[in-house]
Protein backbone atom coordinates (compact mmCIF):
# COMPACT_ATOMS: atom_id res chain seq x y z
CA UNK A 1 0.00 0.00 0.00
CA UNK A 2 1.01 3.50 -0.89
CA UNK A 3 1.26 6.11 1.83
CA UNK A 4 0.97 9.71 1.00
CA UNK A 5 1.02 12.72 3.07
CA UNK A 6 -1.78 15.07 2.89
CA UNK A 7 0.26 18.14 1.75
CA UNK A 8 1.77 16.11 -0.74
CA UNK A 9 -1.26 15.15 -2.76
CA UNK A 10 -1.31 18.10 -5.08
CA UNK A 11 2.62 16.72 -6.75
CA UNK A 12 1.10 13.36 -7.40
CA UNK A 13 -1.64 14.85 -10.11
CA UNK A 14 -1.20 12.36 -13.14
CA UNK A 15 0.10 9.60 -10.93
CA UNK A 16 -0.92 5.85 -11.22
CA UNK A 17 -1.39 5.25 -7.05
CA UNK A 18 -1.55 1.85 -7.44
CA UNK A 19 -3.23 -1.47 -7.88
CA UNK A 20 -5.28 -3.27 -5.16
CA UNK A 21 -5.37 -6.60 -4.44
CA UNK A 22 -7.94 -9.35 -6.38
CA UNK A 23 -11.25 -10.01 -4.78
CA UNK A 24 -14.12 -12.32 -6.06
CA UNK A 25 -17.34 -11.55 -6.70
CA UNK A 26 -19.35 -14.40 -5.74
CA UNK A 27 -22.98 -14.88 -5.50
CA UNK A 28 -23.10 -14.08 -1.78
CA UNK A 29 -22.36 -10.60 -2.30
CA UNK A 30 -24.67 -10.62 -5.21
CA UNK A 31 -27.60 -11.59 -3.35
CA UNK A 32 -26.62 -9.18 -0.46
CA UNK A 33 -26.41 -6.24 -2.86
CA UNK A 34 -29.42 -7.34 -4.60
CA UNK A 35 -31.51 -7.11 -0.85
CA UNK A 36 -29.87 -3.97 -0.30
CA UNK A 37 -30.59 -2.33 -2.97
CA UNK A 38 -34.03 -3.97 -4.01
CA UNK A 39 -32.93 -5.17 -7.84
CA UNK A 40 -33.41 -8.56 -7.66
CA UNK A 41 -33.24 -9.22 -11.78
CA UNK A 42 -32.43 -12.43 -12.44
CA UNK A 43 -29.55 -12.12 -14.41
CA UNK A 44 -27.88 -11.27 -11.44
CA UNK A 45 -30.06 -13.95 -8.91
CA UNK A 46 -31.39 -16.54 -10.59
CA UNK A 47 -28.44 -19.06 -11.02
CA UNK A 48 -30.25 -21.60 -12.84
CA UNK A 49 -32.08 -19.34 -15.26
CA UNK A 50 -28.87 -17.22 -15.50
CA UNK A 51 -26.85 -20.40 -16.49
CA UNK A 52 -29.40 -21.73 -18.72
CA UNK A 53 -29.76 -18.50 -20.88
CA UNK A 54 -26.49 -16.40 -20.51
CA UNK A 55 -23.84 -18.49 -19.46
CA UNK A 56 -23.96 -17.77 -15.95
CA UNK A 57 -25.19 -14.58 -13.34
CA UNK A 58 -23.47 -11.59 -13.65
CA UNK A 59 -22.87 -8.73 -10.81
CA UNK A 60 -24.79 -5.51 -10.91
CA UNK A 61 -23.40 -2.79 -12.20
CA UNK A 62 -23.38 -0.82 -8.99
CA UNK A 63 -22.17 -3.41 -7.19
CA UNK A 64 -18.75 -3.09 -9.27
CA UNK A 65 -18.63 0.53 -8.99
CA UNK A 66 -19.58 0.40 -5.08
CA UNK A 67 -16.66 -1.36 -4.54
CA UNK A 68 -14.35 1.07 -5.40
CA UNK A 69 -14.03 2.57 -1.41
CA UNK A 70 -13.20 -1.19 -0.91
CA UNK A 71 -10.61 -1.56 -3.22
CA UNK A 72 -9.15 1.48 -2.90
CA UNK A 73 -8.17 0.94 0.85
CA UNK A 74 -5.88 -1.12 -0.21
CA UNK A 75 -4.22 1.17 -2.67
CA UNK A 76 -3.25 4.14 -1.15
CA UNK A 77 -3.21 5.68 2.58
CA UNK A 78 -3.10 9.42 3.23
CA UNK A 79 -1.83 10.45 5.91
CA UNK A 80 -2.50 13.56 7.96
CA UNK A 81 -6.09 13.49 7.22
CA UNK A 82 -8.77 14.13 9.69
CA UNK A 83 -11.57 12.99 7.59
CA UNK A 84 -12.67 12.36 4.19
CA UNK A 85 -16.08 12.34 2.33
CA UNK A 86 -16.88 11.18 -1.04
CA UNK A 87 -18.44 13.91 -2.98
CA UNK A 88 -19.24 12.41 -6.08
CA UNK A 89 -19.04 10.41 -9.40
CA UNK A 90 -18.21 11.86 -12.97
CA UNK A 91 -18.12 9.37 -16.27
CA UNK A 92 -19.11 6.56 -14.83
CA UNK A 93 -18.84 4.00 -17.35
CA UNK A 94 -19.63 -0.02 -17.33
CA UNK A 95 -17.64 -1.65 -19.94
CA UNK A 96 -18.08 -5.19 -19.64
CA UNK A 97 -19.95 -7.28 -17.13
CA UNK A 98 -18.75 -9.27 -14.17
CA UNK A 99 -19.72 -12.62 -13.97
CA UNK A 100 -20.05 -14.24 -10.69
CA UNK A 101 -17.28 -15.88 -9.37
CA UNK A 102 -14.37 -13.70 -11.34
CA UNK A 103 -11.92 -12.00 -9.43
CA UNK A 104 -11.55 -8.13 -9.59
CA UNK A 105 -9.08 -5.79 -8.99
CA UNK A 106 -9.34 -1.60 -9.04
CA UNK A 107 -5.69 0.34 -10.77
CA UNK A 108 -6.65 4.04 -9.60
CA UNK A 109 -4.58 7.18 -11.04
CA UNK A 110 -4.87 10.40 -8.92
CA UNK A 111 -6.09 13.38 -11.59
CA UNK A 112 -6.55 16.30 -9.97
CA UNK A 113 -6.39 17.84 -6.43
CA UNK A 114 -7.87 21.52 -5.65
CA UNK A 115 -8.67 22.77 -2.82
CA UNK A 116 -12.41 22.83 -1.62
CA UNK A 117 -14.23 23.74 1.60
CA UNK A 118 -11.14 23.86 3.92
CA UNK A 119 -10.37 20.97 2.16
CA UNK A 120 -8.36 19.45 -0.94
CA UNK A 121 -10.85 17.67 -3.51
CA UNK A 122 -9.21 14.52 -4.90
CA UNK A 123 -10.50 13.28 -8.84
CA UNK A 124 -9.22 9.43 -8.87
CA UNK A 125 -9.36 7.62 -11.92
CA UNK A 126 -10.81 3.77 -10.64
CA UNK A 127 -10.80 1.28 -13.16
CA UNK A 128 -12.32 -2.20 -12.66
CA UNK A 129 -10.19 -4.54 -13.90
CA UNK A 130 -11.53 -8.34 -14.46
CA UNK A 131 -8.53 -11.38 -14.07
CA UNK A 132 -8.51 -12.69 -17.72
CA UNK A 133 -10.23 -10.24 -19.59
CA UNK A 134 -8.85 -7.55 -21.71
CA UNK A 135 -12.07 -4.76 -21.24
CA UNK A 136 -12.73 -3.91 -17.26
CA UNK A 137 -15.73 -3.80 -15.78
CA UNK A 138 -16.19 0.06 -15.08
CA UNK A 139 -14.31 2.87 -15.48
CA UNK A 140 -15.36 5.99 -13.49
CA UNK A 141 -13.95 9.23 -11.84
CA UNK A 142 -14.33 9.68 -8.91
CA UNK A 143 -14.19 12.57 -6.12
CA UNK A 144 -13.30 13.01 -2.52
CA UNK A 145 -13.03 16.07 -0.08
CA UNK A 146 -10.29 15.23 2.44
CA UNK A 147 -9.30 17.40 5.40
CA UNK A 148 -6.03 18.11 7.08
CA UNK A 149 -5.29 17.60 10.57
Amino acid sequence: MREVAYADLPGLIGEEMGVSDWVVVDQNRVNLFADATGDHQWIHIDVERANREMGGPIAHGYLTLSLIPFLGAGIMRVTGVTRGINYGSDKVRFTNMVRVGKRVRMRQKLLNVQPKAGGLQMTSECTIEIEGEDRPACVAETISVLYGA
